[in-house]
């Protein structure tokens, strides 16, 4: 008998992977649902299906992945085009070549444009140390300003240079007229939303899920192996203290017809105290909805009752959680896995793909 702690995409696959080689599999999971933060309903008012925790687009370039999350769900195709309103504009993100025309009040060209950009940038700075040094070097003063320093601040709760430069690389600069969010091959959401999917794979003789569990430590030791999803430093009872997470609060609204004509709208400026607006009914735009309901989206420091999203990794500050993987590494018969057993920010498909690989390692050791 196996136990897999949280029912999110992590959890969901290992126990799918557990089951159809034999094993017995039993899934504890907090929460009244499983899905994790991908959680969808519907919303009673409006009929809408809403991404509960924020909105999550399915994107990858692993043909794998892909292959296995369409064995649980039907796909609808769907491009990623967020809007940001700022500077009295708005503008498509990521910057492309429509922004920079924009912004500047310019026709560049391509070639015109990346001469622009690279008259801008702070070309001295070679290795970025953190995200404003990586956004001056990439873009220059202006567009640092205008599109990013506020938001990320806002965001993360954090002066931009003490957030990893890695946060940015995350976001491309295009110098053509492509406005999808995303570079990557396979995109879209499906049908039926991320729990029907999350249900599909937990649906099997050999799983057996229990809503409304709460892990505690000593459980582990019924099990001749336990996968843990949950924080790391929740599993050791915060001995080391807690670690940093950004945790985030929605406020729900609704109307008729449509708020605001897409889907993410981003508000990078201090003025306005959420980060983003999110109108569901655009994450399917394959149904239709006379009313409309939409999220204004604000971010926080997490504490000890909240949820957390993002975990904070200090550019200057990683004693706390090396302390914690290394007792990880020397706890007996568990396995740390997902976005908070690992305590790294992990997109839906690099989840499946860690999960996939984390039950190859553990028979092998």
């Amino acid at each position: 008998m196996y136990l897999i702690v949280g029912a999110g995409f992590s959890g969901a696959v290992i126990a799918r992977e557990l089951a159809e080689q034999g094993k017995q599999v039993t899934v504890f999971e907090s929460r009244d649902h499983v899905g994790g933060n991908c959680h969808t309903e519907r919303c009673d008012e409006t009929g809408i299906m809403v991404h509960k925790y924020g909105p999550h687009i399915f994107h990858t370039d692993n043909e794998t992945v892909w292959q296995y999350v369409n064995r649980f769900a039907t796909f609808m195709p769907y491009i990623n085009r967020v809007k940001t309103t700022t500077n009295n504009q708005v503008f498509s993100l990521p910057i492309n070549l429509h922004t920079i025309n924009q912004f500047f009040g310019q026709t560049f060209s391509p070639k015109e444009a990346e001469r622009h950009i690279a008259r801008k940038a702070h070309s001295h700075i070679r290795i970025p140390k953190n995200f404003e040094e990586q956004a001056l070097s990439m873009l220059g003063e202006e567009l640092y300003h205008v599109f990013f320093k506020s938001y990320t601040e806002k965001q993360w709760g954090l002066p931009a240079t003490e957030i990893p430069a890695s946060v940015l690389k995350r976001l491309p600069v295009r110098l053509n007229y492509n406005d999808n969010y995303f570079f990557h091959k396979y995109q879209g959401i499906p049908k039926e939303g991320y729990t029907h999917l999350i249900e599909n794979i937990l649906t099997h003789k050999n799983i057996s899920v229990e809503l409304n569990r709460v892990f505690k430590r000593d459980d582990k030791n019924h099990y001749e192996h336990t996968w843990y999803s949950g924080p790391i430093d929740g599993y050791f009872n915060y001995e080391l203290g807690h670690l940093p997470y950004r945790t985030l609060d929605f406020v729900k609204k609704t109307a008729e017809g449509d708020h605001q004509g897409c889907a993410v709208m981003n508000y990078p400026e201090h003025n306005k105290p959420y980060t983003r607006i999110s109108e569901h009914k655009h994450f399917a735009p394959w149904e239709s909805h006379e009313k409309t309901v939409y999220f204004e989206e604000y971010s926080r420091l997490c504490e000890e009752k909240d949820i957390p999203y993002y975990p904070i990794r200090m550019v200057n500050d990683r004693k706390q959680l090396t302390n914690y993987e290394e007792k990880a590494a020397n706890e007996k018969g568990v396995s740390f896995v997902g976005r908070l057993g690992r305590y790294e920010y992990l997109d839906m498909d690099e989840s499946i793909e860690l999960a996939l690989d984390a039950i190859g390692k553990i028979w092998t050791v």
